[in-house]
C-alpha cells in the first residue's frame, strides 16, 4: 500500500474514510508523541472505524515536541510566527515532494494552470522571518506561473500599484495574495477599480493594526480594491494543504483535507453532525508528521467540504484537555 499516493487520488467520501484511518494506523506506529497522546485515551487502531473516532492532537504539541511519523532527515523546519520570547510551533518535514504536491495540487484544483496567472505577493511580516511555509508555497507558485511580472513586495507600494495597473490595462489575470494589514495599507495609499485582479487575504494583523472582523475588513478591501469578492487563504505552519475561500469566508478544502468540530468544553468530543465549536483538521498530505490537528480556531461547518472560521479560543490551551504533560 502506496499511502503517499493514494492521497492525492480521493475522489469519494468512502475513499477519504479509508485513507485516513490507514493514515492514522500508520501514524499510531510511527510516530510516538502521537502514539503516547492515542494511549493515554485508550485510542488504538482496532477500536477505530469512524472519522470522528479518531484522536485530534493539540496543536500546541508543535511547540514542544518533534511531531514525526518518518524515520527519515528533516529536509526543512517550518516556524510559526511570534513575538519575542514566545515559543513558536515547529513543523519537521521529512519530504518536501508531498508539501510542494499538495499546494500544488490545491491551487490546480480551485484556481486552474497557474500559469494563466500573474502572482503578486505582499508578504512583509512572512518574509522578514525564517521558516515561514507560506512564503515558500507562494515563491514556488510565483516561479510556476513563468510570468514576468509575478514576484514579491515588500515595503515597495508604489511599484506594486504601477504593476496592479499595468497588468489591469493589458487584461492580464492577476493574483494578489497580502496578510491583511498590508493590504490595507496599500488601499489607504491608493483606490483601485480592478477587473481581472483576484484579491486573496491571508489573515493577520500580527499586532500592526486592531484586529477587525472579516464582514469589516473584506468590506474595506472590496471598497479599496473595486472587487466584488476577496479569496482567502486558510493554513497554517502545522499543516501541508490550504482551504481556499472565494468569498463570503467560506473556505473549501481539498479532497484531501477535512475539518470537523470538536465540543468547546471538551475537547476530547469530536462532533459527527454540522455543529459549531473547536476546528480539527485532518490533512492526509501530512502523512510524515501528524494528519489529525485540533486547532484553535473556532468554526461552523456548512457542508462534508465547507467551513467557515468564526474566531479563537480566548486563551492559550484548549480547554477540556489535561494531557498536555506528555
Amino acid at each position: 500500500m502506496n499511502l503517499t499516493k493514494d492521497i492525492f487520488n480521493i475522489t469519494t467520501e468512502e475513499a477519504f474514510k479509508t485513507q485516513a484511518l490507514n493514515v492514522f494506523k500508520f501514524q499510531y506506529e510511527n510516530n510516538s508523541v502521537y502514539r503516547s497522546f492515542c494511549d493515554l485515551l485508550y485510542k488504538n487502531p482496532s477500536d477505530v472505524n469512524q472519522l470522528h473516532q479518531i484522536p485530534f492532537l493539540p496543536i500546541q504539541f508543535f511547540k514542544s515536541r518533534e511531531v514525526i511519523s518518518s524515520k527519515a532527515p528533516t529536509e526543512i523546519t517550518f516556524s510559526s510566527s511570534g513575538t519575542t520570547g514566545q515559543i513558536t510551533s515547529k513543523h519537521h518535514v521529512t519530504d518536501l515532494k508531498i508539501y510542494e504536491d499538495s499546494f500544488k495540487k490545491g491551487f490546480s484544483h480551485f484556481y486552474g494552470n497557474v500559469e494563466e496567472y500573474t502572482i503578486l505577493a505582499l508578504l512583509p511580516n512572512y518574509l522578514q522571518r525564517e521558516g515561514s511555509s507560506l512564503v515558500y508555497m507562494v515563491d514556488h507558485l510565483i516561479k510556476d506561473s513563468k510570468q514576468p511580472k509575478s514576484g514579491f513586495y515588500l515595503n515597495n507600494l508604489d511599484e506594486l500599484k504601477d504593476t496592479l495597473l499595468q497588468l489591469e490595462n493589458e487584461g492580464k489575470k492577476t493574483l494578489l495574495i497580502g496578510v491583511s494589514f498590508a493590504l490595507l495599507d496599500l488601499i489607504e495609499r491608493y483606490q483601485f477599480n480592478l477587473k481581472n485582479t483576484i484579491i486573496m487575504e491571508t489573515g493577520g494583523m500580527k499586532g500592526k493594526r486592531k484586529e477587525l472582523i472579516r464582514e469589516e475588513l473584506h468590506q474595506l478591501l472590496k471598497t479599496g480594491f473595486g472587487v466584488d469578492q476577496i479569496h482567502s487563504e486558510y493554513g497554517m505552519t502545522e499543516l501541508l494543504s490550504q482551504a481556499y475561500s472565494k468569498g463570503n469566508g467560506v473556505f473549501t478544502c481539498p479532497p484531501w483535507m477535512k475539518t470537523l468540530t470538536r465540543d468547546t468544553e471538551d475537547a476530547l468530543t469530536v462532533h459527527h453532525t454540522k455543529r459549531t465549536g473547536g476546528i480539527n483538521v485532518i490533512d492526509l498530505a501530512n502523512i510524515n508528521s501528524c494528519s489529525f490537528i485540533a486547532t484553535q480556531d473556532l468554526g461552523r461547518l456548512l457542508t462534508d467540504s465547507d467551513f467557515e472560521i468564526i474566531g479563537r479560543f480566548d486563551n492559550s490551551d484548549i480547554r477540556g484537555c489535561n494531557l498536555m504533560v506528555l
